[in-house]
């Protein structure tokens, strides 16, 4: 038995050295900005942690894996950071798998424009979040999450997606002294997905969102909404296009307000393509 045992222990050390060389290698592979080779390394590193049953360790260097990898190969950045998920997510630590889903939401975004994918990595971080202590550092990253999502959902138009997201978020927000000016936007956002699917719908939205929240009868969003509705009615694109030009004059429109303002204009009759000027 004693044999058995000094075999596994030099055995041991000799993993634990490899580990080691690993390790130093990758981080030189950083100073040379070589990124793939540094990624492979941390890589290697990780398995060996693997072998020694010392999962956090190599948790972590599929992290430094992920982290080299992003510069060179964001498929391969992916693959390294869902392994260091399965880890951690097995150990029970929720919390830091969430980030690194966020981190991998943000390359599909960012590097390979696969909006699908970046959608379920913000919902898996959002659930993990939920589910852990509730701080407002973590009600605020959970936030950022869903709005991501539901701004995605109403791109993809899957509209009643985004209206739940932008209704909870809103409702979560308007009684909290810090974040209650944000939920105006909130609701302004979830009205007019209301809108593009239908303008009777987005009327009684509106009507819900006042009683609800008083102070967003006073915005200048609500008021928007107001002659939005108004001119969609009467069919007036003239209105309409004035409503949006006088907002935009005092509050810039991002890329998101103005695809979804289109959307709604391109449903006044003789539209067709028209644009906001």
């Amino acid at each position: 038995l004693r044999g058995v045992f000094l075999l596994n222990s030099r055995g041991n050390t000799r993993v634990e050295e490899a580990c080691e060389m690993y390790t130093r290698a990758a981080n030189m592979f950083k100073i040379a900005k070589n990124w793939s080779a540094a990624g492979n390394a941390f890589c290697q590193a990780a398995k060996l942690h693997m072998q020694l049953q010392s999962k956090h360790d190599s948790a972590t260097s599929f992290v430094d894996a992920g982290n080299a990898y992003k510069k060179a190969d964001p498929q391969e950045a992916i693959n390294c950071l869902n392994a260091a998920i399965d880890i951690y997510t097995d150990m029970g630590r929720f919390t830091i798998a969430a980030k690194h889903h966020i981190t991998i939401a943000e390359i599909y975004e960012a590097e390979l424009v696969d909006i699908e994918k970046a959608i379920a990595h913000y919902e898996q971080a959002a659930d993990y979040y939920k589910g852990e202590e509730s701080n407002r550092q973590v009600v605020g990253i959970t936030n950022k999450c869903l709005l991501k999502v539901a701004a995605y959902a109403a791109q993809l138009e899957q509209y009643q997606k985004a209206i739940e997201i932008y209704e909870q978020v809103g409702t979560n927000t308007m009684d909290n002294p810090l974040l209650k000016y944000s939920a105006k936007e909130y609701f302004f956002k979830a009205a007019l997905c209301h809108f593009i699917v239908d303008e009777l719908n987005a009327k009684l939205a509106l009507e819900k969102y006042e009683e609800m929240f008083p102070a967003f009868t006073d915005s200048r969003e609500c008021k928007l909404l107001k002659k939005l509705l108004e001119a969609h009615e009467e069919q007036n694109s003239e209105a309409y296009t004035e409503a949006v030009k006088e907002f935009d004059s005092i509050s810039r429109l991002d890329q998101w307000l103005t695809t979804m303002l289109l959307r709604i204009k391109k449903t006044i009759q003789g539209e067709g393509d028209g644009d906001l000027k």
